[in-house]
């Protein structure tokens, strides 16, 4: 089972007063409406996630593959009771006049299309991590998100746990020190997935739809459901799937937007299938004073992502072995920081424990939809804001691009994309296919 944050939307003519109790922001008159975008996995934790709100109406479920409809169907109205609209084109919803809010979980070279698209129809957007499929459309997604006024929260939960905002008070405080090096891991054991032929298109499925801005290519099982994330077409590999979530708490906690350079290295030295994408790979970005070390491996079996059934209970992870750690080195202490439940834990000088802190997921990932919704309402800034993934967002798209192109990048702080490199710059922003297009001009 995998997660996402989820949902966004937006009342025309709604105006609230900030101090506004919350008896009277879930008035009968205070419904959201929603559509969720993607269904087959995260979208559905999403959906059901969504249904159990109040004042809250999922009128729509969305997916290129209709095969999916009637068992998710049933899931929404075994929760509400009501059994939502299904449509194979998303756009549909859009048309919709009461639909406040979008919540997508499609593959990553969806999620800026259907951004910037739902923030032209007046609606707010939930959007999965991460933002994009590249450095310039995700910036695009920012330009919308503030032209339209639009609330557009990404769905990096970690922004909704109390615990992690336990860890930047300490950091904050000086409980470590000065923070010159943090190293983030996201390794764990991923699975072979062959190499299928081409086959037929399934019926019930668009798959010109799904392909959206992606180049035309031929059918295959392997570049469709989740295996997607292997190929450059689509996703950008497990840094950009699952890394993300660790480098955005790296870069929160550390203060950080844009690096001075970055490097990587790697490369397929495990596997031998049809991914693009490496299945080992170090990231190096260099920052004032400071560098992050990304660490990648996916053929490790040892290295363990916390099971979900201990993500809720006040246990610390075997920390050598938790897959998905961030680790702080402060000139006094340091910081072992678990993402999404696992808490934290502090050692100083002499290696021993000094502080530690439990934290659980199930609560932040409620209040994350519960922070879309209520922002939602009050037009305020999402813990989780479209900026914000933006920038953690990039610092993944750049590790990649260091290491398709094989050297150390420069970043130009005005463009965000790279100085002094063509070949670099080319893979700031793909080529799109007619008529999919994200507009210079949003």
């Amino acid at each position: 089972m995998k997660r996402r944050a989820f949902l966004k939307s937006s009342i025309a003519g709604l105006v609230l007063a900030q101090g506004a109790a919350r008896a009277q922001i879930e008035s009968a008159n205070d419904r959201i409406v929603v559509a969720v975008v993607g269904i087959r996995d995260r979208g559905m934790d999403l959906a059901e996630e969504l249904a159990r709100q109040p004042n809250v109406e999922l009128r729509y479920l969305a997916d290129v593959d209709t095969r999916l409809f009637q068992e998710r169907v049933a899931r929404i109205e075994s929760i509400t009771g009501k059994a939502p609209q299904c449509v194979q084109d998303f756009r549909k919803t859009l048309d919709d006049p009461e639909i406040d809010a979008i919540a997508t979980a499609t593959p990553d070279h969806w999620h800026a299309l259907i951004t910037l698209w739902a923030c032209q129809a007046g609606k707010d957007v939930y959007v999965e991590k991460p933002t994009s499929h590249s450095v310039w459309e995700s910036r695009k997604m920012v330009e919308a998100a503030r032209k339209y006024k639009r609330v557009v929260q990404v769905g990096t939960q970690n922004r909704s746990a109390d615990y992690i905002y336990k860890a930047l008070d300490y950091i904050q405080s000086g409980g470590l020190g000065d923070i010159h090096f943090v190293r983030v891991m996201n390794s764990k054991m991923r699975e072979d997935i062959g190499r299928p032929a081409d086959s037929a298109v399934p019926a019930g499925v668009d798959y010109d739809l799904w392909l959206g801005p992606a180049p035309e290519r031929p059918f295959n099982e392997n570049r469709f459901h989740y295996n997607w994330h292997w190929f450059w077409d689509y996703g950008g590999g497990d840094v950009v799937n699952d890394g993300v979530h660790q480098i955005d708490l790296a870069r929160w906690m550390t203060g950080q937007r844009l690096p001075k350079a970055v490097s990587s290295a790697g490369g397929m030295f495990y596997f031998d299938d049809a991914r693009e994408t490496p299945d080992t790979q170090t990231i190096t970005w260099e920052f004032e004073k400071l560098t992050i070390v990304l660490e990648q491996t996916l053929w490790t079996p040892y290295m363990k992502k916390i099971p979900f059934e201990l993500r809720d209970q006040d246990r610390l992870p075997n920390w050598p072995f938790a897959a998905t750690r961030v680790e702080l080195c402060g000139t006094k202490n340091f910081m072992y920081l678990s993402r999404m439940g696992g808490g934290w834990q502090v050692y100083d000088a002499e290696g021993q424990s000094i502080a530690i802190q439990h934290g659980r997921f199930s609560p932040a990932n409620t209040a994350h939809i519960v922070n879309f919704l209520d922002c939602i309402r009050t037009r305020e800034t999402p813990r989780a804001d479209i900026e914000e993934g933006h920038y953690s967002t990039l610092l993944a798209h750049y590790g990649n691009i260091a290491y398709r192109v094989g050297r150390r990048l420069h970043i130009d702080p005005v463009t965000e994309g790279f100085l002094h490199d063509d070949e670099a710059n080319t893979l700031v922003k793909r080529t799109y296919r007619a008529p999919y297009i994200v507009p210079d001009q949003v």
